[in-house]
């Protein structure tokens, strides 16, 4: 039975659409995801290493960055005596399957050291390889300094350098004899490489026999060695705090978010971030476009690219559809049928266009996107027209007759309000009939969709297609704290009033909900509840991201400061660097959070909402086009003292210091930008 294979106990080496797995030993043995791979085909899928005619004890595995991993161990050799080897090996790995195998020696007599490599591959599609469907291996041949296979429309080499003494194309083995003087070293480098039939990856067909399998592809990108990465959209953003582990998970987050940044095959000078390994090593549009927002205060370039690459697969033939970015159904618990993460996508492209005119996108590139926004919006206008068969104005997702979700009708609130400041800006017509709109949407949202109570109440989580709500809660109700940076350093106007936003802030700090780690999909008290449900009780660190933000904004300090320490007590047990869910099981003293088994990680909207949590408690508030921003941060400064530097606003440094008593202070900033109120 198919079913995902362990990621969070591997090592990922990450450089799309290159990367590398591995166990903490450093072998490359073929089972599970271990291997290496390139355009969603793994190369090579054995790499075990033998000396002194066995396997090296390693000591020590880890990576050094996201694209890299080193393991050290050490080898010993028959006739030693005592405890303390005298060969060292040191295996440094690079995300697009290079390898350098140094060997040490301490001895004081020249040593010859036996080496062996077994290697060997399938060239397997990854999302079969990820749930436990890898390829048949095939055979090898020998080809020049090391061995080549071919299958599949595809072949995969490995070159050694120096020369191997001698190759066993059948057993697919790699032998030297190395000259180690005393205390001297010797180097071998293997470097793998995948060439097609046809120029180019081939179009996957999603299915293995009858097994339908997931197909995270990164594209026909083209050959990309290492220093040919696509260069960080983003200001190298740097964190010092008092609490040190917030400064590690703002590094880690941002060294994955570049693991997984890619070029988009249409137009390789744009660039967007993928949404994660193993299942989406790809374009997934609302995950890249939540990226693009929450990374806003280092720099306005990573939005631009990607609006530009989603605005390029924007719906053009007229008709319903028409403004519509397309992407896939994501399952949305049992609650509720699959939602459509296209509509997501084009709710939020004129949203974050509005925003990154805030933080200092340029007129020029603002006027080159609004079109596509402004498509965007018809679509919005179209969906939710009563005479088009929508209920009342709210905006169905995924059929035209329902269900009606909170979140969406958030996210269509939003963009609305945000919208019609950007067609205000831009000149646009338009404007004043968006906010009649969600004016509306906001009167009927407050009845419709809230369900009174003897404890003030809850939101619903949706209305069905026949206007019955649905009761559960869980922290997808976070959304509708999220209400988007509007001019003037404030925030937009929420679905929710003042009380209703109230007691949404105690609804999600209470224990139903929140484990003590983040925020669970669906409260522990509801039907359906599954810890390990992954819209259905797990947490998901992209909503409590959002949750922190939006009661930050809320004036609930208390509660968005012990979600963040919450969440970076999460983080610190993953090596700061989080999964994209976790087991929403209830935090206890000596207890630790449970990666979800189908979980991406490294994952964008994971680490790109942990960055958004660390610069959220900073309150910054930007209007570029006035020429202002605001600093407010939280008050209780629930991290200690803090300082950023290294952010950007207006295209230029900007740097803010928090002091433990909560007072902000810009210690740098563009010529001519007021600190407002």
């Amino acid at each position: 039975m198919p079913q995902p294979q362990p990621v969070h106990a591997t090592l990922v080496c990450v450089a799309l659409p290159s990367l590398t797995v591995s166990s903490e030993t450093g072998q490359l043995t073929g089972q599970g995801l271990d291997g290496c791979y390139r355009d969603g085909r793994r190369v090579l899928a054995r790499c075990e290493v033998r000396a002194a005619g066995g396997e090296p004890l390693v000591v020590q595995g880890r990576l050094v960055a996201a694209d890299r991993a080193r393991f050290t161990g050490v080898i010993r050799r028959s006739g030693e005596r005592g405890p303390d080897p005298e060969i060292r090996m040191e295996r440094l790995r690079f995300a697009d399957g290079t390898e350098r195998i140094t060997f040490h020696s301490s001895a004081t007599r020249p040593v010859r050291l036996p080496v062996e490599i077994h290697l060997g591959t399938d060239l397997a599609d990854l999302g079969a390889v990820a749930v436990g469907l890898p390829g048949p291996e095939l055979r090898a041949a020998v080809h020049g300094s090391g061995l080549r296979w071919s299958g599949r429309g595809a072949h995969a080499a490995l070159t050694a350098s120096p020369a191997p003494q001698d190759a066993l194309a059948s057993a697919g083995l790699l032998r030297w004899e190395l000259d180690l003087p005393p205390g001297g070293r010797r180097t071998i480098e293997l470097q793998p490489r995948l060439e097609y039939d046809t120029g180019g990856p081939q179009t996957p067909t999603g299915r293995v026999g009858r097994v339908t399998v997931p197909g995270p592809r990164t594209g026909a990108t083209g050959p990309r060695a290492r220093n040919e990465r696509p260069p960080r959209s983003w200001s190298a953003a740097r964190l010092e705090c008092d609490d040190q582990r917030a400064d590690a998970l703002m590094a880690g987050s941002l060294d994955d978010l570049h693991g997984l940044l890619m070029r988009d095959p249409a137009l390789p000078a744009d660039v967007f971030v993928a949404g994660g390994f193993p299942w989406r090593c790809g374009l997934a549009p609302a995950e890249a476009l939540w990226t693009a927002r929450m990374l806003l205060p280092l720099g306005t370039r990573l939005a631009a690219s990607t609006l530009r690459t989603l605005a390029r697969t924007q719906q053009a033939t007229p008709g319903a559809d028409f403004g519509r970015i397309p992407g896939p159904l994501r399952d949305a618990g049992p609650h509720a049928p699959p939602g459509c993460t296209g509509i997501e996508a084009t709710l939020l492209f004129p949203a974050v266009l509005a925003e990154a005119r805030r933080w200092g996108l340029p007129d020029q590139e603002t006027e080159r996107l609004l079109p596509a926004a402004e498509r965007c919006l018809q679509w919005l206008r179209t969906a939710t027209d009563p005479r088009g068969g929508g209920r009342g104005g709210y905006l169905p997702d995924p059929a035209p007759d329902g269900p009606y979700r909170c979140e969406t009708q958030a996210h269509a609130h939003r963009v609305a309000v945000l919208g019609a400041d950007l067609l205000d800006a831009c000149g646009s017509p338009g404007a004043a009939a968006l906010r009649d709109w969600a004016a509306e949407l906001r009167a009927r949202f407050r009845t419709d969709f809230w369900l009174e109570g003897r404890t003030g109440g809850r939101p619903a989580a949706l209305l069905t297609d026949d206007g019955r709500p649905v009761p559960h809660l869980g922290a997808g109700a976070a959304h509708l704290l999220d209400t988007g940076l509007s001019g003037g350093g404030t925030f937009a106007p929420g679905l929710l009033d003042a009380p209703q936003t109230d007691q949404l802030a105690r609804l999600l700090r209470g224990p139903a909900i929140d484990t003590g780690w983040g925020l669970r999909g669906l409260g522990a008290k509801e039907g359906g509840y599954n810890p390990f449900g992954h819209r259905s009780g797990a947490v998901r660190v992209h909503e409590t991201a959002v949750a922190v933000a939006g009661l930050a904004v809320a004036g609930h300090e208390a509660a968005a400061g012990a979600l963040a320490r919450g969440l970076l007590d999460a983080a610190e047990s993953f090596g700061h660097r989080l999964p994209e869910m976790f087991a929403g099981e209830q935090r206890t003293t000596h207890a630790v959070p449970v990666p979800h088994p189908a979980a991406c990680r490294p994952a964008a909207v994971a680490a790109a909402g942990a960055v958004h949590v660390l610069i959220a408690l900073a309150g910054l508030r930007p209007d570029v086009p006035a020429r202002t921003v605001a600093v407010r941060p939280l008050g209780n400064a629930p991290l200690g003292a803090m300082q950023l530097t290294g952010l950007t606003l207006a295209e230029q440094p900007f740097a803010v210091r928090i002091s433990r008593l909560g007072m902000g202070m810009v210690e740098e900033a563009a010529d001519g930008l007021q600190l407002g109120s």
